[in-house]
């Protein structure tokens, strides 16, 4: 029976998806809301609905198809490489268009053949968005968060100001903020009065008593919480990552990157050139990117049509490699997303790494395209 609020063309849309040889899945509308709180990022978690079960197991209704399907994927525990599509109900606050909403798309796991994998990845994206919203001019914009992070590491911070950029990434204003904090450290916020002493001496016994005596007055369980040593060392860790300074080279070799902007036929020239300019050692990120453009460039795709801005990025927090989005209009909406996301299938429970890369498809706002028309 069809569900109610499909646009008319679902059907249709459900048949193409058959054609990629993908396994459609029906994934339940009551997901466990763990997974989505630990892995789908701030800009997400805030908008999930949530729900209890009689024993007290945090729910929510399924906001988005990705990390179900490969939940599903794992406890099944069948071989790969092997591909799904999907097509149903998405349940999240926004802003436009109500708060539930139909995608459609398809997860691709475990084809070792990552830029082949990138690339029909983004190639079904663009077709199904020609073929179901047609005579529209679409725009493509692709980011690599993978060259991003090997970027951060060449410049040589400390591994936790790697994972705070990284973690940033594709946020423009929080990104912005941490890189004016590493330009002036002097403006990070001071620590609490009570701590300062003990971190400006060095004093680590002091600062562990300091933290006990605090939890035992205000009754906080060494037992059911971080240790007075677990407390004092984040606190030194922290003080250590906000004193630190970019120097004014990296810092304007981070600069320089992220304002790459370039056609995509003209992305492996610009970041070989930005590399050499600043210095780094990329090869290894600069190597996966040139495949995956050939990878595009052997399935057809105009390379010289789609857009390669080196600070965009998707506000996911399981995003490892290739990002990118399909969009339309002078207010450029969004019609098709995704991007490749292999951390999360171990982070997920699988006994091996799995490759995976996917998208989705927004249907009400092909359906609002298609009849503006």
């Amino acid at each position: 029976m069809p569900q109610a609020g499909l646009p008319d063309f679902a059907t249709d849309l459900a048949h193409a998806l058959d054609a990629l040889d993908a396994i459609r899945v029906d994934i339940p509308v009551i997901q466990p809301a763990e997974p989505f709180l630990d892995m789908a990022g701030e800009d997400l978690r805030r908008r999930i609905f949530l729900t209890e079960s009689e024993t007290g197991e945090s729910l929510c209704l399924r906001p988005e198809f990705t990390i179900p399907v490969c939940s599903a994927h794992i406890a099944e525990n069948v071989a790969t490489p092997r591909r799904y599509c999907y097509l149903g109900q998405v349940f999240r606050q926004r802003r436009e268009g109500g708060n539930e909403f139909f995608q459609a798309g398809v997860e691709d796991l475990g084809e070792p053949d990552e830029a082949r994998a990138d690339a029909r990845a983004l190639s079904e994206a663009r077709a199904l968005i020609a073929q179901f919203a047609p005579a529209q001019h679409l725009s493509i914009i692709l980011g690599d968060q993978s060259v991003f992070e090997a970027v951060v590491a060449g410049l040589g911070l400390p591994s936790g100001w790697q994972k705070r950029l990284v973690h940033a990434f594709g946020n423009e204003q929080a990104l912005d903020a941490m890189i004016a904090k590493l330009a002036n450290p002097e403006g990070a916020a001071l620590p609490d009065a009570s701590v300062a002493s003990f971190l400006a001496n060095g004093d680590v016994a002091g600062l562990e008593a300091h933290i006990e005596e605090v939890m035992q007055q205000t009754g906080y369980s060494t037992n059911a919480s971080r240790s007075p040593a677990e407390i004092a060392a984040r606190l030194i860790a922290k003080q250590t990552l906000d004193a630190t300074r970019l120097s004014a080279g990296s810092l304007n070799a981070l600069k320089a990157f992220l304002a790459l902007d370039v056609p995509l036929d003209q992305a492996a020239s610009a970041l070989s050139g930005f590399a050499r300019d600043a210095g780094l050692d990329i090869k290894v990120a600069q190597r996966a990117f040139e495949a995956r453009l050939d990878a595009l460039s052997e399935r057809g795709e105009d390379l010289g049509a789609i857009r390669w801005r080196a600070a965009f990025g998707r506000p996911l927090d399981y995003y490892t490699g290739l990002v990118f989005e399909i969009s339309t209009g002078a207010d450029n909406l969004v019609l098709a997303g995704g991007g490749r996301y292999d951390r999360m299938m171990t982070l997920l429970g699988a006994q091996d790494p799995i490759p995976a890369v996917g998208f989705s498809l927004w249907l009400d706002r092909i359906e609002t395209v298609r009849a503006g028309q």
